[in-house]
């Protein structure tokens, strides 16, 4: 299986620490070797870093991790394959355009006898996760021709969500750049930090960071993962067929499907 990592934040942060802690789970501490990838928001553009080797052992994660990019809305990926081949066009996360906005999209799972057929979007590569990323946008874009606010698209939202896990395992990750939308159908877990901030341990390295020297009063940063990053903090753990929706480090609804 695939992992996750995401991140929602009421102000700019960057999230290398976090990215640190995942990209060890990509062939050191984890069997996860075959890609990674992770993109930041910065308003509607979208910075995106990919590799299809081991982020263990890439350069191009080395550089992300050296280089603190601040964002609101991050989506981050390390790849275990199994439907699709090992190759660039294969590694998440996934981006299209839809109502001028760039959405951005990660999976973890597989799906079994899923067969969408191609309409205005069409994948790239060959795995089931971008097939079903471009099924779900050629729902919404069936459905509303013209852009609407989140509110409106969530039950649509949910409902791919609840079909894709009837193929299999479908845990993801997608935003628009204004939100971030979580789903559980096996794991994903989170924590949002908020003052007052203390100090977190990397359970994959020997990294410690003490969030109170690198925050003020008012931040609220969320990160989202499959399996908690951290050894010392209390990680809020998902209900198969639970989703919430993130804006500004808060989630701002919630159900289960």
């Amino acid at each position: 299986m695939c992992e996750l990592l995401g991140m929602s934040a009421n102000v700019p942060t960057d999230i290398v620490f976090s990215f640190t802690g995942l990209m060890q789970r990509g062939g050191r501490t984890g069997p996860h070797r075959d890609g990674w990838g992770i993109g930041f928001y910065e308003g509607r553009g979208l910075r995106l870093f990919q590799d299809p080797r081991a982020s263990s052992e890439s350069e191009v994660a080395h550089l992300v991790q050296r280089y603190p990019i601040k964002s609101e809305v991050v989506i981050g990926h390390i790849r275990q394959a199994n439907v699709g081949r090992v190759c660039l066009a294969n590694t998440h996360p996934f981006v299209r355009e839809l109502w001028g906005r760039n959405w951005c999209f990660a999976h973890n799972g597989q799906l079994a006898d899923f067969h969408p057929q191609p309409s205005f979007y069409w994948p790239v590569g060959d795995t089931d996760s971008e097939a079903a990323f471009c099924d779900l946008l050629n729902r919404l874009r069936a459905a509303f021709p013209s852009p609407v606010p989140v509110a409106a698209l969530l039950p649509n939202l949910v409902s791919a969500c609840a079909a894709f896990r009837k193929h299999g395992v479908f845990n993801c990750l997608l935003s628009d750049g204004d939100w971030l939308f979580s789903f559980c159908s096996t794991k994903l877990a989170h924590i949002t930090r908020r003052a007052p901030f203390g100090p977190a341990h990397l359970k994959d390295a020997d990294m410690r960071v003490d969030f109170q020297a690198e925050t003020t009063a008012n931040d609220v940063v969320t990160v989202l993962a499959t399996e908690p990053l951290t050894d010392n903090e209390r990680w809020s753990l998902y209900q198969p067929g639970e989703w919430r929706l993130w804006r500004g480090g808060e989630c701002v609804a919630q159900g289960n499907a």
